[in-house]
């Protein structure tokens, strides 16, 4: 038995100095040590194909020694000396006596001429200065190690256990319940602890030293009798045997410990695929529908009648109202949820987030602003087809009216025009066709203007494209081209009745006086008759005055046509008059004109007729435009209103995001309840909509009264709550990323400051000057080459600001630790057993069905030399879960 003297290394043994040398050279002890070092050197030496049975015999060539000195540390000894001399074997043994003292063990009173010539007491002394070395120094429990360690350890495992007390490696293990605890506490299925009894401690160590052997691959170092006879057992047999307990479950601690990180980092990717797939669904339905609604608004084929028009309005009131608003909603959500991934990605150090191609947040919103400028346009479209096609109904019915009556008034005038009727009659007969046609001519002149009136009718229509053009022009150049007839026969008849006149010289110049006195009277008759039936539109109260007006204006005229009116009947009478003096049948007709006394009191009475009818009409369209008058002041009054409130609230939220105090959860909780001011306020908006709907029912296009419409209010509401949403966000991602990283409040708080004070121009972002202020204020060494490191970072677009969330993000990263993927590829490491690559089976045995399916689905085949069937490449799998992500 080796002396405890023959080693001193204070840096991982404690020498017992109770021990006396009596008590080492007990030959018990002896017996216990040879037995428990022969079975442990035989644990590492079958691991090289070999092993010793005669501890003191097996090593004095030093070949073995040497061989066990490289198994257990991994190393490569000096060439040993092959030859069988004694000096070749002093040699080998010093080599390996050399590489126990350069691995800091300091021996005393060991050397090789000991160890060669079978020195027992020599050879188990330098067993256990191995055993202490390689096996027992690493053994680390809260800041203790070696001997203290391992005791610890011990007690700790075993304190829930009945009838054990570990406080030493001798005694406290002589009834074996200490062996079977261990295995027990992590290895319950092995031995049933409840069943052991502490009055048979042979079968407790036997049953320990068997459930070791066969299922923890520990070998049997001990025996059950010797342990139990021995007043005291060997401490060192005890402890050597023991520490191959600490090795094989500190292994099974440390793959379990492995195990759980590789879980909870697998947990992160599967929640972030999760959000991925998420956004990229809804991404894909907002686009499609934006898709969907374009082409239906750039659709601009005009209807050809007022209803097919109004329902196309009322369908694009529908979409304002029903099918926009969950939209605008969706896509405020669809941006929320992009942010808070990019911010779980940063946090848990994944590569951020790209979606598909066309599925950008910026695809989506460009394709938003698309939609938004064609319904802008189908919206301007649709009002002004409408006012198109009301001028359009108004203009067509006009010509028609205009048309009829000039019809009307030219029906036989080309047979009376082709009549030779002057071939038969007298002078006086002659000379009153001449004068009538001259009536006539009159008539003709006066109808000029209507004709020119019907053809510039005709070709306003035309010019805006009246889906019944043809017909117009149809009926106009009908019209036109009897004008043309007209014209030519009334200058043929002229040409006869002036040949006809130099032999007919009686004219009855009181007639002739009442044909051109009447003719115009007649033609203004039927002109005010047309204008008191004239159709109008209007859209002012102004337009409607300006109409009364000038009919007030007409009914002043009506005294003076009166006089008129009486003057040529009073004309027709000295006419009767004449004839009765002369003896003359009073019933005389008048040879210039058609026109009678009777048919200008008719027409006369219906011009009188009609004038209080007219003054009806537009006293309803007077009340009618007041009555629009007074939904633009109701709606101004609104709009007046809600736009200030809305620009008010738009720049209270700006402030908020700088000027807000308290804690971030104080800040959201003030968000919440200005969101909640705001979605209260919705009610406002929704009435505003309905007087804006009566407006365009009543076809009022134009508001004096206010300089909002109701797509700024749309457009600056939308805004609003798409403000307060993403504002509300930028908390909720800061509460993320406060507690993701352990930021205090504190510290949020001064990151706050700090940016608020360097934000120079309060517009939400540091320029970068200010952002190297600022890093300078808070005691960063910048440098040209680091500051643009930090830059790249922070602002990788080169757009020259730096947000908040960026400038929290970059104090985060410099102030917390996470997890990278080093540490995934250690933990995958320590699950392999130190190789290179892992096997299907050790995934599914030490993580969970869901996790290791995980990995199996994602993890490449290993490729490497030292492959085996179906091994996979730990190594790529948790460099992609940092590197370029193809997720």
């Amino acid at each position: 038995m080796v002396e405890g003297s023959v080693f001193q290394n204070n840096d991982y043994t404690i020498q017992d100095d109770e021990w006396d040398r009596d008590l080492l050279l007990d030959p018990a002890w002896e017996k216990q040590q040879r037995k428990t070092f022969t079975a442990w050197c035989n644990s590492h030496l079958r691991k090289a194909g070999t092993g010793i049975e005669n501890i003191e015999e097996d090593f004095r060539n030093g070949l073995k020694l040497m061989l066990l000195l490289e198994v257990i540390s991994g190393e490569r000894l000096p060439k040993p000396d092959r030859g069988k001399m004694r000096f070749h074997k002093i040699a080998n043994v010093n080599k390996a006596l050399e590489y126990i003292t350069s691995k800091g063990v300091k021996l005393v009173s060991i050397g090789a001429e000991e160890i060669v010539d079978g020195n027992i007491k020599m050879t188990l002394g330098m067993i256990w200065t191995i055993i202490l070395r390689f096996a027992i120094q690493d053994i680390s429990v809260e800041e203790t190690s070696a001997k203290e360690g391992l005791l610890l350890w011990c007690q700790r495992k075993t304190a829930p256990y009945r009838n054990v007390n570990v406080q030493n490696f001798h005694v406290n293990w002589k009834d074996g319940l200490a062996l079977c605890a261990l295995i027990h506490r992590h290895r319950p299925d092995l031995i049933d602890y409840a069943k052991l009894n502490k009055d048979d401690p042979l079968g407790n160590l036997n049953l320990a030293f068997d459930v070791a052997e066969k299922y923890l691959d520990i070998p049997k170092m001990l025996d059950a009798e010797d342990i139990i006879n021995s007043p005291k057992p060997d401490e060192r047999a005890i402890m050597t045997y023991v520490s191959c307990f600490y090795h094989a479950f500190a292994g099974a601690e440390q793959a379990e410990t492995a195990a759980n990180r590789i879980c909870t980092i697998l947990g992160v990717n599967q929640e972030n695929e999760s959000l991925m797939e998420e956004y990229e669904k809804l991404a894909s339905q907002l686009l499609e529908w934006i898709r969907r609604m374009t082409p239906w608004l750039e659709n601009k084929s005009p209807e050809t009648t007022m209803a097919a028009m109004r329902g196309k309005l009322e369908d694009f009131r529908d979409y304002r109202r029903q099918h926009k608003p969950p939209k605008v909603q969706e896509k405020c959500q669809l941006e929320i949820n992009f942010n808070t991934l990019q911010t779980k990605l940063r946090i848990s150090n994944r590569p951020a987030f790209m979606p598909s191609e066309g599925r950008m947040v910026s695809d989506i919103t460009s394709a938003w602003t698309g939609l938004e400028q064609a319904e802008k346009g189908y919206e301007e479209w649709l009002l002004i087809e409408i006012r198109r096609l009301e001028r359009l109904n108004h203009l067509a019915e006009k010509f028609q009216m205009k048309a009829t009556s000039h019809q009307g008034w030219s029906v036989g005038k080309d047979s009376v025009l082709s009549q030779k009727d002057y071939e038969s009659c007298s002078l006086t007969e002659v000379r009153a066709l001449l004068r009538k046609h001259e009536a006539f001519e009159s008539d003709l002149a006066a109808h000029q203007d209507r004709v020119e009136q019907i053809a510039a009718i005709a070709q306003e229509l035309n010019e805006l494209d009246y889906h019944a053009a043809s017909s117009i022009n149809e009926r106009c150049q009908g019209i036109c081209d009897q004008w043309d007839q007209l014209g030519t026969l009334t200058q043929k008849r002229r040409e006869n009745l002036e040949r006809t006149e130099k032999l007919l010289e009686t004219i009855d110049q009181l007639f002739l006086e009442f044909s051109k006195r009447s003719a115009p009277f007649n033609n203004w008759m039927e002109g005010a008759m047309e204008d008191l039936q004239d159709m109008f539109i209007v859209h002012t109260v102004d337009d409607i005055q300006s109409l009364i007006s000038a009919h007030d204006q007409f009914k002043a005229t009506l005294p003076e046509a009166d006089c008129e009116r009486q003057a040529i009947l009073s004309i027709y009478t000295e006419v009767q008059k004449i004839a009765q003096s002369y003896g003359i049948s009073p019933n005389l007709t008048n040879p210039y004109s058609d026109i009678t006394p009777t048919e200008i009191g008719l027409k006369w009475d219906k011009v009188k007729k009609l004038v209080p009818q007219r003054n009806s009409i537009l006293q309803e369209e007077l009340a009618r435009q007041h009555a629009n008058e007074r939904l633009r002041r109701q709606f101004a009054a609104q709009a007046n209103i809600i736009g200030p409130w809305i620009q008010t609230r738009m720049e209270e939220i700006g402030r908020s995001s700088v000027d807000i105090g308290g804690s971030l959860e104080d800040q959201m909780s003030q968000l919440k309840q200005f969101e909640q001011v705001i979605i209260n306020y919705k009610s406002n908006i929704d009435k505003l909509e309905g007087d804006h709907q009566h407006i365009q029912e009543s076809l009022v296009f134009d508001n004096k009264h206010t300089n909002y419409t109701m797509e700024h209010i749309r457009v600056g509401w939308e805004q609003l709550l798409t403000t307060i949403a993403r504002t509300i966000n930028e908390i909720e991602t800061q509460i993320l990323t406060r507690d993701a990283k352990g930021i205090s409040q504190q510290q949020m708080n001064e990151f706050r400051q700090s940016f608020t004070h360097f934000d120079r121009k309060k517009k939400g972002g540091m320029e970068t000057d200010d952002f190297r202020a600022c890093l300078i204020s808070m005691g960063y060494d910048l440098g040209e080459s680091e500051f643009a490191r930090i830059m790249s970072l922070v602002d990788p677009n080169g757009s020259n600001k730096v947000t908040f969330q960026t400038f929290v993000d970059f104090m985060t990263r410099e102030t917390s630790d996470s997890d990278t993927s080093e540490q995934v590829l250690a933990s995958f490491k320590i699950l392999a057993a130190d190789k290179p690559f892992i096997l299907l089976e050790e995934l599914r045995r030490e993580l969970p069905p869901e996790q290791a399916e995980y990995c199996i689905s994602r993890m490449p085949l290993y490729n490497g030399p030292d492959g085996v069937p179906g091994a996979l490449d730990y190594t790529a799998f948790s460099t992609a879960l940092y590197g370029e992500s193809d997720l």
